[in-house]
């Protein structure tokens, strides 16, 4: 219990109780972000739910300087068991998980891992297949990541993934975030890209039928097309565009997006 004790201690989160629900939903944010990225969403959401947010490993106010707590190789199995810490230890036995980008892999993974922790899931600007752009740039990001500034690849990154006029927001919010980051930890949760390929295959191929809507913008040219095929394939999955929206959905369009997950978690 000890190292429990330790890692909680370094992992940053936030809950909010609610008078009379029993209902939980968890927040997870994607890589470069931090838990301030649902500021748009916690004063709606803890109005039907008790909410929890957290900020994974290295990003917000988590911390990763003991080496004896968290290891030097970062997995998606080691950050997705760092979010059932965190509900462990506050003795949450399920909740509704809401992810953006890249962390709708972790809680993907953790319905796979552990299905009977995961109520529903919430896929924001979902990754589940990288197309040629997106391996392109993957193989960019191998290539320069020790040689030059890592906030200089993560603004690439940004704009290829956010580029148009209306996904500025979503852009200089990322950044920021990023700008919390240190090379040796960006470098580190580069390095997860080496299984993600195969994981996200797997995730296609299993319909694991859980409870799951995926919330996408209809620019988020990278990732809609095959969530798309999913959705027709995927028993108990339900896709939702919103239009003149980018990647991150829950920042440039928080009003859709609060209204058709909350009226979505409360059919459940």
């Amino acid at each position: 219990m000890d190292y429990i004790y330790k890692k909680i201690e370094l992992l940053s989160y936030t809950k909010h109780i609610h008078k009379t629900s029993s209902k939980w939903v968890t927040f997870v944010h994607g890589a470069g972000g931090s838990s301030t990225i649902w500021f748009k969403q916690v004063r709606e959401f803890r109005k039907h739910f008790n909410v929890l947010l957290l900020d994974l490993r290295g990003h917000g106010n988590s911390k990763t300087h003991l080496k004896d707590v968290f290891s030097d190789k970062y997995t998606f199995d080691c950050i997705t068991d760092d979010i059932l810490d965190v509900i462990d230890y506050e003795k949450i036995e399920k909740s509704h998980f809401v992810g953006i980008s890249l962390g709708t892999i972790l809680i993907r993974n953790l319905a796979e891992k552990y299905p009977t922790r995961v109520e529903s899931m919430i896929m924001g600007g979902a990754i589940m297949k990288l197309n040629l752009r997106s391996r392109v740039l993957m193989r960019l990001g191998v290539i320069f990541k020790s040689v030059i500034p890592y906030i200089w690849l993560y603004k690439f990154f940004a704009f290829v993934i956010m580029p148009n006029k209306n996904h500025k927001e979503s852009r200089s919010l990322f950044v920021r975030e990023a700008k919390k980051l240190y090379q040796k930890e960006f470098i580190r949760w580069f390095k997860l890209t080496s299984e993600i390929k195969p994981l996200l295959r797997f995730f296609r191929m299993v319909d694991i039928k859980i409870p799951t809507l995926y919330v996408m913008g209809r620019e988020d040219y990278l990732f809609l097309p095959s969530i798309e095929k999913i959705v027709a394939s995927h028993v108990k999955s339900d896709l939702f565009v919103v239009e003149n929206c980018g990647h991150v959905v829950n920042v440039e369009q928080p009003s859709i997006f609060n209204t058709t997950v909350i009226e979505y978690l409360k059919k459940l």
